[in-house]
């Protein structure tokens, strides 16, 4: 099979039936189990070959006009069909990790041979695995280190002296600065770039001068990075994304930010340098983290937040300036009731006038 800059997944020729889908999930089965399918799609778009998702009820008002064959839907869900709901179907506790053992059946990678293109420039000194694919156009500068197994796209640039782990896949038009380190099954999506100079600058001699910025950028394994983030180097130290962490698209991080394991940022966050995302931490779209800042593990926060202060493990902090779940909603709550207190205020105000004028003419007369 001929090489592709952008592994894919192909959808599998033959059906699954229901009843083994139901035994590779070891879930519950209602109706008939030789139902076959051959996909899963949204329950407005399915077809009677695709089985539909339902993982909560707001789903249920749209069944009576799906078309779908079959239906993969929770426990709650499940609850609350009508009885006129015969579809056969399956019944898991969660349906989006249900989905994901499904869609991994479903659509398993296309497999490409290794190869390296003739228009891919290697520099000098580098340390090439075994098994690789090196795209068309695909840049590796002096001393880097591929391992085995990685794959760069098309138009890729691996800086000098940077470290990638085996398993890697790096997208087309992927820059990965000088000195940067990659782990093992790290995942880079098309326009990111890892490894850049912070934004470090002083104001001397009235203008703006560089502060040159000499620390790594270390990207631990299984981490995925999405479309156009950029990840600072650090200043002096080091910026590091650790194990397992999944970095949306347009998201940046700068210079000496720390995310912990398994922590999730929605697309558009930006984290202000030397600030520290806690492990299993999740920030929501458009959330901005202030520089210097601790976000404990396990923190939430929502979308649109601005965070200026420390955030405790565990809390879950909205709004701007961010504050706890239960402050934000009682300070949204208080504002609800301004107009009525607004208006309070002018009825109290015109009986006072009415009372204070009232008194005037009865010390006048």
């Amino acid at each position: 099979m001929a090489m592709s800059s952008f592994p894919r997944r192909g959808r599998r020729a033959e059906s699954i039936l229901l009843s083994d889908a139901a035994q590779l999930l070891d879930a519950s089965l209602a109706g008939d189990g030789s139902f076959s399918f051959t996909g899963i799609a949204p329950v407005d778009q399915a077809s009677e070959s695709e089985l539909a998702p339902v993982a909560s009820r707001r789903y249920i008002s749209n069944l009576p006009n799906s078309q779908a064959g079959g239906l993969l839907l929770s426990d709650s869900a499940s609850r609350e069909l009508p009885a006129e709901e015969v579809r056969p179907r399956i019944v898991v506790a969660d349906v989006h990790q249900a989905m994901a053992t499904l869609l991994e059946w479903l659509y398993p990678p296309e497999k490409s041979e290794p190869a390296i293109h003739p228009t891919a420039i290697l520099g000098r000194g580098v340390t090439l695995g075994e098994n690789l694919r090196i795209g068309p156009y695909a840049v590796v500068e002096g001393g880097a280190t591929i391992g085995d197994g990685t794959s760069l796209g098309a138009h890729s640039v691996i800086g000098s002296g940077a470290q990638l782990g085996p398993g890697c896949i790096i997208h087309p038009h992927v820059v990965v600065y000088p000195g940067t380190t990659l782990g093992a099954g790290v995942i880079l999506h098309s326009g990111s770039c890892v490894g850049v100079d912070g934004f470090g600058y002083v104001f001397r001699d009235g203008e703006h001068q560089k502060v040159p910025q000499v620390g790594p950028c270390i990207i631990e394994d299984d981490v995925e990075i999405g479309a156009n983030t950029a990840v600072d180097r650090g200043s002096i130290g080091d910026t590091r994304v650790g194990r397992g962490a999944k970095v949306d698209n347009l998201v940046q991080l700068g210079h000496n930010v720390k995310v912990g394991p398994l922590a999730a940022l929605a697309s558009q966050v930006g984290v202000a340098g030397s600030s520290r995302i806690g492990t299993g931490a999740v920030l929501g779209g458009q959330a901005g983290i202030a520089g210097h800042l601790t976000i404990g593990d396990q923190a939430q926060i929502a979308a649109q937040a601005g965070v200026i202060g420390d955030v405790p493990q565990g809390e879950t902090f909205m709004g701007f300036p961010a504050r706890s779940r239960r402050e934000f909603l009682r300070s949204v709550a208080a504002q609800g009731r301004v107009p009525k207190l607004i208006k309070r205020v002018r009825a109290l105000e015109e009986r006072l006038a009415k009372m204070e004028g009232k008194n005037q003419e009865e010390e006048t007369e």
